[in-house]
């Protein structure tokens, strides 16, 4: 199998599956308790939360574990918003869900919400985010690369305009670790939620960093673990995997990025080159590079991928979290895309593990699908000349 849906999740690296395995098996301790196997187990804890914490510029202290990407929104964006009841709170429409969604469930409880627009490359203007500023302002969320189109966000300027108006900014960095460089006092935030399993670690666990001197309320009651901020036992084989996925990251992380890149610039330079009445999405040079989206005219992507599966290559047609539903991507419409054509969307995104064979196999069968697709589609006007 081709797999191209790595910005929905990754496979475990061999490495990171070693380190987990021992707290699976012999290294079972709970690390809060205070005998030598747990020793071992907080010993291993406080590791992992040195890598991660090392990889975005933070200190340990600053890094709280939890079960996936989403907690980490929802925790920064609910547990400050709890601190103050009549407060306002920025976001944009591209958003990943569970930082809209949580914004929306706030804002049913009586929080004011702004939601802005974004232009036809996905990009939030800054000045959007000042001409939005209330008196009551207590929080900017706006994703640093979003997970469908790539768009990588100013996310330092608008951390300036939080500054100036005393807002908090969170940022959901989930797709750009690994990928381009993430530094929490390079960008300015103040909380940025992170997810193993995007990076070759395992499913079921995040983190969030909370700039020292700032403390959400608590989403868990329960223990004291994690500063208090998120109660229950860690999961120990989780968090090792992901201390060793970040350490990944180092080990030829420049090169690797570079190589992913020239086989995304090869992907869109030969689908575009072969297939006519193709929309590249997503900004032409401020994007991940790791993700080529596109949206096709005259088709479903549904039609795509089970045409593509049929090839056995995977691949998504807009997010992943939203791949049962049958409405076009939210992320689609907010630039501007009709539905006809943010129906057509495809989105192929690579890894360290892609190759440069796989890319050509995917040039070499999705043409003659789209063509295929199009034949079938009462829509299709027939070819251009």
């Amino acid at each position: 199998m081709i797999y191209l849906d790595n910005a929905a999740t990754t496979r475990v690296a061999p490495e990171v599956l070693e380190a987990m395995t021992p707290f699976l098996q012999d290294e079972y301790g709970n690390p809060s308790s205070i005998y030598a196997l747990a020793g071992r187990a907080e010993g291993a804890l406080d590791q992992a939360r040195a890598a991660v914490a090392g990889c975005v510029g933070a200190s340990p202290q600053e890094i709280i574990f939890t079960g996936c990407g989403s907690e980490a929104d929802n925790l920064a964006i609910k547990g400050t918003m709890w601190k103050q009841p009549d407060g306002h709170m920025i976001t944009s429409a591209i958003e990943h869900h569970a930082v809209l969604h949580s914004c929306q469930a706030l804002q049913k409880q009586g929080y004011e919400l702004t939601v802005l627009p974004v232009d036809s490359d996905g990009l939030v203007d800054p000045d959007e985010v000042r001409r939005a500023l209330r008196p009551n302002t207590r929080l900017i969320s706006i994703m640093h690369s979003n997970n469908e189109v790539g768009t990588v966000q100013p996310i330092a300027e608008i951390a300036q305009i939080a500054r100036e108006a005393g807002a908090r900014l969170h940022t959901d960095a989930v797709q750009s670790l690994g990928k381009i460089a993430v530094d929490v006092d390079e960008l300015g935030v103040d909380l940025l939620a992170l997810s193993a399993h995007k990076i070759h670690g395992p499913k079921g666990v995040g983190a969030l960093y909370v700039r020292k001197g700032f403390r959400p309320v608590n989403l868990i009651d329960g223990g004291g673990q994690e500063r208090r901020l998120r109660a229950g036992t860690e999961n120990m084989p989780g968090i090792a995997g992901f201390g060793r996925a970040v350490e990944l990251l180092s080990e030829g992380g420049e090169e690797a990025v570079a190589r992913v890149t020239a086989l995304r610039d090869r992907l869109i330079e030969g689908v575009l080159g072969s297939i006519p009445d193709t929309i590249l999405t997503g900004h032409p040079e401020r994007r991940l590079p790791n993700i080529a989206s596109f949206c096709f005219r005259y088709i479903e992507g549904e039609g795509i991928l089970l045409s593509l599966d049929m090839q056995e290559i995977a691949a998504s047609s807009g997010s992943a979290c939203t791949s049962g539903s049958l409405d076009p991507s939210h992320v689609l419409l907010a630039m501007g895309y009709p539905h006809e054509i943010a129906h057509g969307s495809l989105r192929l995104s690579l890894s360290r593990y892609t190759t440069e064979d796989e890319v050509e196999r995917v040039l070499e069968v999705l043409p003659p699908i789209i063509q295929r697709l199009r034949n079938m589609s009462p829509l299709y006007p027939g070819p251009t000349t």
